[in-house]
């Protein structure tokens, strides 16, 4: 049973150590022991102590073993198995987190319907607690109240929350309105290469803002003199930046031009509540945005952030790779058309009911039905775009889709710098998929999917693309530590599991 015991071990800090990329001489280095010791370790044949398990998964920023607490959460798929029935996409994670951010420039209360709970927007909730915001959940924990302090307690925040989540950073274009100087950690979250936070910076040095980053923090200064004198025109055009640039602008008092926005779905969410607060936003869905800022809110508002696309995306890559008869509800529709259209002409069988609104009143939704289908691979690259491209957080998906079709697929994965590394992790489930470089792959189908058991990656999307694979596979898989995958998805395991698949979460060590 020891060794046993040695073995599992020795086998996550194996696993932990190659997603990060490190050999093992490069773990024994940070360690400050031999390559030889590394090995022995990994094998299962040299005692550890609970000190030195800590100390590698430090190195490793892995979460080995925890003590005092719950251990990490892990997988146990059984696959082969059809889904049937039907399943609702829930609220967007990426916009519920920029509405909690935004809540910082009301001085009222703000009640937000059906947030999605998981650990992305804990975290968040986590850090704004710190700071004095009060925050609960009412009606039976669907939605969420928050309710700021008069003043902000900036000094107590809780750092180790605001390193886990990068939406941390969207903290800086409320804040700027509020005090004249402050502090926040380095942005955290997946581990997708750098993320670089000039755009951010050069956005907001039109209202201002200055920041200098010293041992992991951001030091921020606010020159009140300084306000937009001419269109902001952001130098990327991506999300995060958007909305601190928006989040910027709602306070201040005068019109802003933002120019080069992102008119994806969290933006335009931002942008409905910008509204509920006062705040009049022409040109949303657009890649240029007026803002008529106002320079107090205080308003009791209540809104209800709309679906997520990127789930919903997920579900319907679940129903293809395991062909299955799945209904999907509540499905945004408009930030999936270019996906579907893509997935037509690669011989998907779908319907699509009548269009209805989202809670928002905007949003446009329908109901999607999906049934087994022989796919071929498509004639073109499958690469993203900025709205209304195909969307930079569902290229993943298409690797397990390409895997599962006739033909050969080439994915770009243009916009990060390591994230197609992480999909050759379906070659362990059967997949044929060859790096080209870090920003490419091809991938030969069908694939005749086989169990495994690996560490997840720590990145979001490959993540969950693993774990559809393993739902694919028959047999019995494992996938552990899956932290990541609740940063991003509420209850993922069970609701699959309410359609029939086949998921047991536990933990050892």
């Amino acid at each position: 049973m020891a060794d046993d015991y040695l073995v599992r071990i020795g086998r996550l800090i194996r696993d932990a150590r190659q997603h990060r990329g490190w050999t093992q001489t490069q773990l024994a280095e940070a360690l400050g022991t031999s390559q030889s010791a590394v090995n022995r370790i990994e094998r299962g044949n040299q005692n550890i102590s609970l000190e030195m398990i800590a100390r590698i998964g430090e190195a490793l920023d892995s979460e080995i073993v925890s003590l005092g607490y719950a251990g990490p959460m892990h997988l146990r798929v059984v696959g082969g198995r059809r889904l049937s029935g039907s399943i609702d996409v829930k609220t967007s994670k990426n916009a519920c987190v920029a509405l909690l951010c935004a809540t910082l420039l009301n001085a009222g209360r703000t009640t937000l319907r059906r947030v999605a709970r998981i650990e992305e927007v804990y975290r968040i909730l986590e850090v704004l607690g710190s700071i004095g915001v009060r925050t609960r959940w009412i009606n039976d924990g669907n939605d969420l109240e928050i309710v700021p302090p008069a003043e902000l307690d900036l000094d107590a925040m809780d750092t180790e929350a605001a390193r886990r989540t990068r939406s941390v950073i969207m903290f800086l274009g409320p804040l700027l309105h509020r005090m004249d100087h402050f502090k926040i950690p380095y942005a955290g979250g997946c581990d997708l290469g750098t993320r670089t936070v000039t755009p951010h910076m050069t956005a907001l040095r039109h209202f201002g803002l200055e920041v200098t980053a010293t041992e992991g923090t951001y030091h921020a200064v606010v020159d009140r003199s300084v306000a937009p004198k001419r269109a902001i025109v952001l130098t990327e055009r991506g999300d995060t930046v958007t909305e601190n640039a928006l989040l910027a602008a709602a306070r201040h008092d005068g019109i802003t031009v933002i120019r080069n926005a992102s008119s994806n779905y969290m933006v335009q969410d931002l942008c409905f509540f910008l509204e509920e607060l006062g705040v009049r936003v022409e040109g949303v869905g657009t890649t240029t945005l007026t803002v008529h800022g106002v320079a107090h809110i205080d308003r009791d508002v209540d809104y209800a952030p709309s679906e997520d696309p990127v789930e919903a995306m997920s579900l319907l890559a679940a129903a293809v790779v395991t062909e299955s008869e799945l209904t999907i509800r509540r499905v945004p529709v408009e930030f999936l058309e270019i996906e579907l259209a893509v997935l037509e002409e690669m011989g998907l069988n779908h319907e699509r009911s009548t269009e209805y609104a989202a809670d928002n009143g905007r949003t446009r939704l329908i109901d999607l039905t999906v049934r087994p289908s022989k796919l071929q691979a498509p004639l073109d690259k499958i690469h993203p775009m900025p709205f209304p491209g195909l969307n930079i957080d569902n290229v993943p998906f298409f690797a397990a889709i390409a895997a599962s079709a006739q033909g050969q697929t080439l994915i770009h994965d243009w916009v990060y710098d390591n994230r197609a590394i992480y999909l050759t992790d379906l070659n362990r489930l059967g997949a044929q998929v060859k790096l080209l470089d870090p920003h490419r792959v091809l991938i030969d189908g069908p694939t005749r999917w086989r169990a495994a058991e690996m560490m997840c990656p720590p990145a979001l999307r490959p993540a969950v693309v693993i774990l559809l694979a393993m739902m694919a596979a028959e047999g019995t898989s494992v996938l552990r530590n899956v932290y990541v995958i609740n940063r991003g998805y509420e209850d993922l395991a069970e609701r699959l599991n309410s359609v029939g698949a086949q998921i047991e979460i536990f933990r050892d060590i």
